[in-house]
């Protein structure tokens, strides 16, 4: 208890602007105004901070300890405490961030943050300490040294509600990630791009993943590309671009070491041929609309109806609701087993008979794919804008401040109806040329090696 609320005083005081206005004119800028953070920055003895992160380590993983005798570890209960603790000395002593990825002990900070994700991912009151597990890891995740140790083999010692796999612990934080994003908070939608930019930037040091892992990442994207949901919300489409990135940065740097992942994108190549194919006609989009439309009023009216004893009021989802519910209907619709059984292992190793008698389906699929370097624009997915969508968002705010305020709020409700100029706006610049390329030539070798 008294550790408890000395962590808690002390993250307050490092929040806490003690100066007034006057003292903070005349004091230097070098120096900064609250000094716990600045008695804090000037932490440097490697000593201290072997000690600093001793302690952080014996405590995180205090939930994950295993012992046969009952009462034997007294568990402890502030770990989001640690967690915001941890991120201070992280963001205020750059020093210490570098010796923790210096350091072997940075995996004994990733499993327990892996561990709380994953056990808090579907409480509401735990939202906090999810964010703050997030944002640590993509502080962490800009730097190589953390995507390097990542590939270190990870025993699964640690009671998790996950798959079995045998693997690294890079492995561990895609399936991780894959639960969060697909048996989540509805909440957590928002940090789905900082999940897949966690991913992202590691993904040019993976060296093996394995075969979970690499039917994780595919199932993501067959979730995501599915026109309904691309058009379902104006920035959904930006999911599909950071896992075309992963695959590109794999494919890349570490193509010889990523077997299983090419395998997989063999296998399932079909989810590639349909994004670059994928249909910008206003009949196409309409019906992918209205399918989703039947969708959710299918799910609103079978929640209302169980639960109108409860006197809930269901008369109008928002926008929110629309976008989470096309997010789960499209993980309902898209059925993928992780878990490779040993039927569909033996209709993998026999790919190379499914292309040498279906090879007129490739040639089909491989005619409709455009040329490649018209698929891709090499620009960076967070520097992607949406003019026209930006366009049509000021003219539809233009138009509303013409109305009364009841117009005006039943309008906000509504999502933005896709037009084809915005969906060619971000098609054209879809990176998919290395995946493409990569696909044509492993396809190739195949049909050559069979003839």
């Amino acid at each position: 208890m008294l550790v408890e609320v000395s962590l808690q005083i002390l993250i307050v005081t490092l929040d806490h602007d003690f100066l007034s206005t006057s003292e903070k004119e005349t004091i230097e800028p070098n120096l900064h105004e609250n000094l716990f953070i600045n008695y804090l920055s000037r932490i440097h003895r490697e000593e201290d901070f072997k000690f600093i992160l001793k302690g952080f380590t014996r405590l995180l993983n205090n939930p994950l300890q295993q012992t046969y005798l009952p009462n034997s570890v007294k568990r402890i209960s502030f770990h989001q405490e640690l967690l915001v603790l941890f991120w201070k000395f992280c963001d205020y002593n750059k020093k210490f961030m570098f010796y923790v990825l210096k350091s072997s002990d940075v995996l004994d900070i990733l499993v327990p943050i892996l561990y709380h994700l994953n056990d808090s991912r579907s409480d509401q009151a735990k939202i906090g300490l999810i964010h703050i597990g997030v944002f640590i890891l993509l502080l962490l995740s800009g730097e190589r040294n953390f995507g390097v140790r990542l590939n270190k083999p990870y025993n699964a010692s640690t009671p998790m509600d996950l798959p079995i796999f045998t693997g690294t612990h890079a492995d561990l934080l895609i399936i991780v990630f894959h639960k969060l994003i697909t048996a989540g908070n509805q909440r957590l939608q928002p940090l789905f791009d900082c999940l897949l930019t966690i991913i992202v930037n590691v993904s040019p040091y993976l060296k093996t993943l394995s075969m979970v892992s690499a039917n994780k990442l595919l199932h993501l994207l067959e979730a995501f590309s599915t026109p309904w949901f691309l058009f379902s919300t104006p920035l959904n489409h930006h999911l599909v671009f950071f896992l075309l990135e992963i695959f590109n940065n794999i494919i890349q740097y570490q193509f010889d070491g990523n077997s299983n992942l090419i395998y997989t994108i063999i296998r399932k190549r079909n989810i590639f041929h349909a994004l670059s194919n994928l249909p910008v006609d206003y009949y196409t989009i309409q019906k992918s609309l209205i399918k989703q439309a039947s969708r959710s009023s299918l799910s609103s009216s079978s929640s209302s109806s169980s639960s109108s004893s409860k006197k809930i009021n269901t008369s109008t989802p928002s926008i929110k609701n629309l976008a989470f519910n096309s997010i789960t209907s499209s993980f309902e619709t898209v059925s993928i087993n992780a878990n490779c059984s040993k039927n569909e292992e033996m209709e993998c190793k026999k790919i190379e008979i499914d292309f040498s008698s279906s090879e007129t389906n490739v040639n089909v699929s491989l005619a409709k794919t455009p040329i490649i370097e018209k698929m891709t624009e090499k620009t960076h997915p967070n520097s992607y804008q949406d003019k026209n969508y930006q366009d049509n968002q000021a003219n539809q705010e233009e138009s509303s401040n013409r109305q009364s305020s009841i117009s005006n709020s039943s309008n906000a409700s509504e999502p933005q109806q896709p037009t084809p100029e915005w969906i060619n706006s971000w098609k054209q610049k879809l990176p998919l040329q290395t995946i493409m390329r990569m696909l044509q030539v492993k396809l190739h070798n195949l049909n050559c090696r069979n003839d």
